[in-house]
C-alpha cells in the first residue's frame, strides 16, 4: 500500500513537473494555443481593427485605466479551471458548451471553447471535487503557486459554484492563504443574484454571515425534492456574470469602485450594494486570524491628522445684504432629538425618536351661571 501511494506521489510530480514545462513552451509562444490566430509576441497599444486588444488598450487613452503595463498583464494570463462535472444537453441553454461537447468534462470544454477565443490566455484545467479530502490539499497548492508565474500565488479566485458545501471550501481555502477572492451565485428561481468581493481580515467572508443552510449545518442535498430541479435563465446569469467579470476588471486594473456586494433582482430591476465587516466570532479560526492580522496592519500605518474645515457662512457679505439664519435654535433642535441607542461600533441610527412631551394646559373652572341653553343663544344674537 506504501509503495502505491509513493509510485502515484511520483507520477504526480512528473506530472506537474510536465505541465510547468509546456506552460514555459507556450509563453515562449512554442504554439499558438489552437485558436483561429496566432499567439501574440508582444501586445500593441495602436488602436486599429488588426489588433484584439484594441478595445482594452483605449481604455487608457480615454483615461479609465492609468497604467498600461497592467492592461498587458492582465491580458496574457493564465486561468486555472476546477470542476469535476460532465457538460450535458441541459447545460446547454446557459453555458457556451455546444453539443457536441456532451459527455466531457466541463473543464476540458471550456479550456477548448475558450483557447479558440484567446489563444494567448494559458491553462489550467483540474478534473476533480474540491471538497473532497484529497483533493483540498491540491486545490490550496495551485491556488498558492499556479500563477503565471510558477511558484507566485493568483492574483484573484473567482467562485461561479452552484452549492454552500464548495462556497465553504473555497472560503476555507483562501481565509488559511489570505487569498482574495470573489463569490457569485444565483438563486434557486433565477430571477435574482449576487457578487461579493471577499478580502481576508478586512471584509466578511462567507462564514461570518452564513445562510440558514450552513449556519444550522443542514445537508442541502435534503432540501430537494424528487422531480423539481432549479430553475435556469440565461439572462439572469449572464447579468451576473457580467457584473463579476466588470468587478475583476475594476479590482484588477484599479479603476472605478470596486464593489464588496453587489446584488441583482431581475423582477424589480433592482440593484442592492453593501460592504459588510467581518465577524469577530466567525466561526472560522482563520477567518478571525486574518482580522487580527488586519488590525495589526493599520494600526502601523502612519495616522493622518485630520484638519476640521471652518464651516464657511454663506452669504455673509453680499450687495443685498442677504443673511442666513437658521429657524430652528440650537435648543429647540436638542429637544426635538431622543435618545441614541447604545449600538456597536460601526452602527449608527439615522435619526431618533423625539420624547414625547405632554402639553401642558391650566385647569380653568368656569362657574355655572344657571342660564338655560336658549337664554344663552339669545344674548349672542344681542350682541
Amino acid at each position: 500500500m506504501a509503495e502505491s501511494v509513493e509510485r502515484l506521489q511520483q507520477r504526480v510530480q512528473e506530472l506537474e513537473l510536465e505541465l510547468a514545462q509546456e506552460r514555459s513552451r507556450r509563453a515562449l509562444g512554442g504554439g499558438d494555443g489552437g485558436g483561429g490566430r496566432a499567439r501574440i509576441e508582444k501586445m500593441s497599444p495602436e488602436v486599429v481593427d488588426s489588433n484584439p486588444y484594441s478595445r482594452l488598450m483605449a481604455l487608457k487613452r480615454m483615461g479609465i485605466v492609468n497604467d498600461y503595463e497592467k492592461i498587458r498583464t492582465f491580458a496574457v494570463a493564465i486561468l486555472l479551471l476546477f470542476d469535476y462535472d460532465k457538460v450535458e444537453l441541459a447545460n446547454m441553454n446557459r453555458l457556451f458548451f455546444q453539443p457536441h461537447q456532451a459527455g466531457l468534462s466541463k473543464v476540458e470544454a471550456a479550456e477548448h471553447t475558450l483557447r479558440n477565443i484567446n489563444p494567448d490566455v494559458l491553462f489550467e484545467v483540474h478534473n476533480y471535487n474540491i471538497t473532497t479530502v484529497e483533493n483540498f490539499q491540491h486545490f490550496m497548492d495551485r491556488i498558492s503557486n499556479g500563477g503565471l508565474q510558477e511558484g507566485k500565488p493568483v492574483d484573484l479566485v473567482l467562485s461561479c459554484v452552484d452549492n454552500f458545501e464548495a462556497r465553504m471550501t473555497i472560503n476555507t481555502a483562501c481565509n488559511e492563504l489570505g487569498q482574495t477572492w470573489m463569490e457569485s451565485g444565483v438563486s434557486e428561481n433565477a430571477v435574482s443574484g449576487h457578487i461579493q468581493l471577499v478580502i481576508p481580515g478586512e471584509s466578511a467572508c462567507f462564514a461570518c454571515a452564513p445562510p440558514l443552510v450552513v449556519a444550522a449545518n443542514i445537508d442541502e442535498k435534503t432540501l430537494k425534492r424528487e422531480g423539481v430541479c432549479a430553475a435556469s435563465l440565461p439572462t439572469t446569469m449572464g447579468v451576473v456574470a457580467g457584473i463579476l467579470v466588470q468587478n475583476v476588471l475594476k479590482f484588477l486594473l484599479n479603476f472605478g469602485t470596486v464593489s464588496f456586494y453587489l446584488g441583482y433582482n431581475a423582477m424589480q430591476d433592482f440593484f442592492p450594494t453593501m460592504s459588510m465587516k467581518p465577524n469577530p466570532q466567525c466561526d472560522d479560526r482563520n477567518c478571525r486570524k486574518q482580522q487580527d492580522e488586519y488590525k495589526k496592519k493599520v494600526a502601523a500605518l502612519p495616522k493622518q491628522e485630520i484638519v476640521q474645515e471652518e464651516e464657511k457662512i454663506i452669504h455673509e457679505d453680499n450687495e443685498w445684504g442677504i443673511e442666513l439664519v437658521s429657524e430652528v435654535s440650537e435648543e429647540e433642535l436638542k429637544n426635538s432629538s431622543g435618545p441614541v441607542p447604545d449600538l456597536p461600533e460601526g452602527i449608527t441610527v439615522a435619526y431618533t425618536i423625539p420624547r414625547k412631551q405632554e402639553d401642558s394646559v391650566p385647569d380653568v373652572t368656569v362657574e355655572d351661571s344657571g342660564e338655560s341653553l336658549e337664554d344663552l343663544m339669545a344674548k349672542m344674537k344681542n350682541m
